[in-house]
């Protein structure tokens, strides 16, 4: 895997687990990767219930800012590369917005310039149980070449805190971008000691 060499937007929504956009925040600045953020108002609220942050603390950690009603950003262009967008968490509500084409701040508006440019878009979305409409609408995200990857804990690594969960998340992730962040221990296969053997199989 390769190391990105153009801009990831990082869009922050309402939804719970703002950690995983924190935490991708320090890991792309980490990799030298440049990092152009836009935060919803609605995370602002969910950054105070969830962590002991400030909002300068987030936007301290980005290369970029960029307001959320700043609608000429240069995000919001096509002419403007980048390697992508991830939105982190994603809340149902700009999931449905950006599905539907109808974007009413930067952090949708971003998204839709991401699919209309065939850019890379995953969208980590905090919502369960799911209705019919939440699936119809990721079906719909999928058809348009969005990924939508829930950040579902992996216990096959056996992890021991709530880091270790988040970095194997945003491990994947970034895994979609080509870029190894070498965050979490990689699956190589069961270890068996001893395989039996078919009770009805010949000598």
């Amino acid at each position: 895997m390769a190391t990105a060499s153009m801009p990831i937007v990082v869009g922050i929504s309402g939804a719970s687990g703002i950690v995983l956009g924190i935490r991708l925040l320090d890991v792309l600045a980490t990799l030298g990767i440049e990092s152009h953020l836009v935060m919803t108002r609605s995370a602002q609220v969910t950054l105070a219930h969830e962590t002991d942050l400030k909002v300068s603390d987030v936007r301290a950690r980005a290369s970029v800012v960029h307001q959320v009603d700043d609608i000429g950003a240069s995000i919001s262009s096509g002419s403007f590369p980048t390697a992508g967008m991830i939105i982190a968490p994603c809340s149902i509500r700009s999931m449905s917005e950006i599905a539907s084409g109808v974007t009413s701040s930067l952090l949708t508006r971003a998204a839709d310039v991401v699919l209309k440019e065939r850019r890379r878009l995953v969208l980590l979305v905090r919502e369960t149980p799911l209705h019919l409409g939440h699936l119809r609408t990721m079906t719909a995200l999928t058809e348009m070449g969005a990924i939508v990857m829930p950040p579902v804990p992996a216990f096959y690594i056996r992890p021991q805190s709530i880091d270790e969960i988040v970095d194997h998340t945003l491990s994947r992730t970034l895994d979609l971008f080509g870029i190894d962040a070498g965050l979490s221990r990689r699956w190589s296969g069961a270890k068996m000691d001893v395989v039996a053997k078919p009770a009805d199989s010949a000598e």
